[in-house]
């Protein structure tokens, strides 16, 4: 999605915290480059406002519901043409920017950034760029989930937020048996035999 140079780019927020909320409110309104269309407290509100309005980049967090920024990441990619997603976190964990690139993130920036830093990033990947700290890549390659289909990724993704294959088979107007057959096709690839084992490697990539 490439917003046109005449227009701000259309931005939506998720982020648990409400004082963050206000935060990111105030930084975007004072910069005309942007135009705030949505803020959400968690992946499921801000997949359905992105579905109901249209963005061209989302802001999340990453340890945000129903089980982290994950779960908006997987679940956009099987849009034709999602939004492109930063994701804006004060987790600390080093391994989280290869997954943010892993499951289709455009961009990854650390709280500890100053203000601009984030304001600079959406503009950049709202120009079709990509932003990363220095990463080994190689290891994305070596990711075991990178075997799976997007619509097994999903799936793999709403077993993690703890649904059931009855609520997930609802969810996405599929018979019970089509989500079956997609558990037992990505418990292959992974080689493993759970769902918690499939949850555990999925959390961990």
């Amino acid at each position: 999605m490439s917003p046109k140079a005449d227009k701000p780019v259309r931005v939506g927020l998720a982020d648990k915290n409400p004082l963050m909320h206000a935060a990111l409110k105030h930084l975007l309104s004072e910069d005309e480059r942007f135009e705030l269309v949505f803020v959400a407290s968690d992946g499921q509100e801000f997949l359905r406002h992105a579905a109901e309005t249209p963005i061209d980049v989302g802001v999340i967090g990453w340890i945000i519901g129903p089980s982290d920024g994950r779960f908006i990441l997987d679940h956009l990619n099987l849009e034709d043409d999602p939004p492109r997603i930063i994701v804006y976190t004060g987790d600390g964990n080093k391994t989280v920017p290869s997954q943010v690139m892993t499951h289709g993130g455009a961009a990854f920036v650390s709280k500890s950034e100053q203000p601009t830093v984030l304001l600079d990033t959406i503009a950049t990947v709202a120009e079709g760029r990509m932003v990363f700290p220095y990463m080994d890549v190689r290891s994305i390659y070596d990711n075991p989930l990178s075997t799976l289909t997007r619509r097994e990724m999903e799936v793999l993704s709403d077993l993690s937020s703890g649904r059931t294959n009855k609520q997930i088979a609802r969810d996405l107007g599929v018979s019970l048996n089509t989500i079956k057959f997609h558990v037992r096709n990505l418990f292959q690839k992974l080689g493993v035999n759970s769902r918690s084992q499939a949850i555990s490697l999925y959390l961990k990539s």
